[in-house]
């Protein structure tokens, strides 16, 4: 099931190379122009969104030692989010109340259900950090998502004005609350096993990234929406303390790490860089803004992107150790031990590790030259972003979607029992 999130998230990230490709010469004249708003959702909703909800549903139950409700709640929360994330960009874009609202509706039951399946697992007690950051993840996820509810309201009635501001603290919220935190928490989790560097899970650095990163980003929102500099500052601080926090549990593992360099690592330290690339240019909008105003809403747009970045780079690189490992168990239990060079069966054997390193340069190209084309106004550079980001899409689906049916085709099978005894993981 959390598959199905991931491969959604693959076709959201082709949906949005392609908006960008659309939206490039708007965006280049108004950032805030509903056809890029649209182009943003998709890449928010129908790529990272997705793609994190898929590892929430793995990795809930793993890090609780609890079930999920129900398998077919998770089924369902995955189609109403596929609804959601297509429909409100598709009725933003072409100017459709109708398909607007419905996407909305499916939005906010989606993230209910998710909710109701996840939430007997996330009460459990003393499994540490990373149980906090999905606690406030699911917090934000419906914060941010009901907040959407009422904006996608207000465009139908005009409740209330609509601003730019309106919009970037629903972006806070949504990057930070909500993904940003989901992340830290399973991050602080998968390092230590994908890098073989057994970092005190409870270590002050992660304690302090799970508290200070949604914390921070409620503040600034706050701040944000009610228009008051002093307390977006005090957030903006908090926020940024938290992600410091963050960086540093990252090099504590770096540096602890037992396992040789690899493309997850490479993966990790790129994403890492985008997010500093991110905090540098909001501070740059920050200091210039008031004096150039259409500079600096450019500049905030571009950090934006580059803070989507920082986790399109992180889900991008840890599916290529995830996908695997999840296909790995799945064929085992077929029966397929080997693979097609009679060889143990090892989670590289699921993927091409060539076209792997070219969805690193793809989806790297994307990110950075979509930053730079916001912050520059350029569209030629905004459309070859574009490109990157749908071949990524393209190359990650196909290269981890076809990978286990080749080896289950082409290798030789069998049971366990045949075998023995089963075999544990493979540690390559």
């Amino acid at each position: 099931m959390p598959l199905s999130f991931l491969g959604a998230s693959a076709l959201g990230l082709i949906a949005t190379g392609v908006a960008w490709l659309v939206v490039a010469g708007r965006a280049a004249r108004d950032v805030t122009a509903d056809p890029v708003v649209a182009a943003v959702h998709l890449g928010v909703l129908a790529t990272l969104a997705m793609g994190l909800l898929g590892a929430l549903h793995q990795f809930v139950p793993v890090i609780t030692g609890r079930p999920l409700r129900s398998t077919v709640a998770g089924y369902a929360s995955c189609a109403l989010w596929v609804a959601a994330s297509w429909m409100l960009p598709f009725g933003i874009g072409l100017s459709a109340p109708v398909v607007t609202g419905l996407g909305g509706a499916s939005a906010g039951i989606a993230v209910l259900v998710v909710s109701w399946n996840l939430w007997p697992a996330l009460r459990v007690r003393g499994k540490g950090p990373a149980v906090t950051a999905m606690r406030w993840s699911m917090a934000g996820a419906l914060i941010t998502t009901y907040l959407g509810v009422a904006f996608v309201g207000d465009r139908q009635a005009s409740w209330f004005a609509l601003s730019a501001r309106a919009d970037l603290a629903m972006g806070v919220l949504g990057v930070f609350t909500w993904l940003g935190t989901a992340y830290v928490g399973v991050a602080s989790k998968l390092w230590p096993m994908f890098m073989l560097a057994h970092l005190e899970s409870r270590a002050r650095s992660v304690r302090a990234s799970v508290w200070l990163v949604p914390v921070g980003a409620l503040v600034l929102a706050a701040g944000l929406l009610a228009a008051l500099p002093a307390l977006a500052a005090g957030g903006a601080l908090v926020l940024a303390a938290g992600l410091a926090a963050h960086l540093v549990a990252l090099g504590a593992h770096v540096r602890r790490r037992r396992r040789a360099r690899d493309l997850h690592l490479v993966f990790v330290l790129t994403s890492a860089a985008s997010l500093l690339g991110g905090v540098a240019l909001a501070l740059v909008a920050a200091v210039t803004g008031s004096a150039h105003p259409r500079a600096g809403r450019d500049l905030v747009a571009a950090a934006m992107a580059l803070f989507g970045g920082w986790l399109l780079l992180a889900l991008v690189g840890h599916a290529h150790k995830v996908v695997p490992f999840i296909a790995w168990s799945v064929l085992r239990a077929r029966g397929v031990v080997s693979n097609p060079r009679g060889q143990a069966l090892g989670f590289a054997d699921l993927y091409s590790a060539r076209w792997a390193l070219a969805s690193y340069v793809s989806t790297t190209g994307g990110v950075a030259a979509l930053g730079l084309g916001l912050a520059i106004a350029s569209p030629p550079v905004m459309r070859l972003a574009g490109i990157l980001l749908a071949f990524t899409g393209v190359v990650v689906g196909a290269n981890l979607g076809r990978g286990p049916g080749r080896v289950a085709h082409a290798a030789p099978a069998a049971t366990s029992a045949a075998s023995g005894t089963p075999e544990s993981a493979p540690t390559r």
